[in-house]
This record gives C-alpha cells, structure tokens and sequence, in this order.
C-alpha cells in the first residue's frame, strides 16, 4: 500500500505546483482543453493562513448553475448545485446527470464523488479534473461552478 500512498502524495505535489505556478503566471487557465491526470479536485493551497481573499465575497445561500462538456458522444450537460456558507466555503453540492448512455454512467460516478472532494473547501479553491474516474464531467461542472461563483458573490 505504500505504492498507492506515494501516488496519492505525487498527485497532491503536482496540483499544487500547478497552482502555484498558475497564479504566479496571472492565467486562469481554464480546464476546458483537456484533462490533467489528477485524480481530485485541486484545493489545497500553500498558505495555511485561512484566509479567503482569492477572488472575493460571497454571499451564503444555495446556488445553481449548469455546464456542458464534449465527450465521444457528442455533448453532454450537468446541472450542479452548491450551498455556500459563510466566506464562500462549500457547505453541501449536489450534480444531477443529465446526460445518456455511458456519459449518464460517468455523470452518475461523478456525481456520487464529488463531494468527498470539495466539501468544507472554499470556493475559490477548487478546480475540479478528475473524480470517481470521470475527467470529462469535470469539464462541464468547473463551468457550472463559474456560473454559481458569479451569482453567489457579493
């Protein structure tokens, strides 16, 4: 098992330089052009100091947003739902599949992960790749997510 925890912690590393090296650049380097093989969200952040200054205030309350992504099938939608509490940390999210076939399936794993990997995280620190094994749902969920950040703040 300690292959599987040198794994965990290589991951970890990578997300983080990554971004750390994307705020440093001044990028928002949007997802939308592929996938990393990250398989969490990304959201720890070097500094531990608590604070939530990344890119401004919410208001508490539960939000609504829908995303879409290209998959081999075609396109594919995901509605995604987020209760923020206070200073924008993510109190409860919920994704409903809106997709068929295979993608329902990779929406479905998707959804029944997603939580576990940003719940009790702030908002403005996460950026979601990979979970449950599915890259592209991430796709339309950051998107959805860009939506609620934008009617959520303040």
């Amino acid at each position: 098992m300690t292959l599987r925890r040198h794994q965990k912690a290589l991951l970890a590393l990578t997300a983080t330089s990554t971004l750390l090296l994307t705020a440093a650049c001044g990028s928002d380097a949007d997802s939308d052009a592929g996938s990393s093989s990250s398989s969490s969200a990304t959201s720890e952040a070097a500094d531990d100091s608590g604070s939530s200054e990344a890119s401004g205030d919410y208001t508490a309350g539960t939000y609504e947003g829908s995303g879409s992504y290209s998959n081999p099938g075609g396109t594919s939608e995901v509605d995604v739902e987020i209760t923020l509490g206070d200073g924008g940390v993510i109190d409860d999210v919920t994704v409903t599949p809106k997709a068929s076939g295979t993608s329902k399936q990779f929406q479905e794993k998707f959804a029944g992960g997603i939580a576990d990997e940003i719940v009790g995280k702030n908002i403005d620190d996460i950026d979601v790749s990979k979970v449950a094994g599915s890259s592209l749902t991430s796709g339309g969920f950051n998107e959805a997510v860009d939506q609620i950040k934008s009617e959520a703040q303040a």
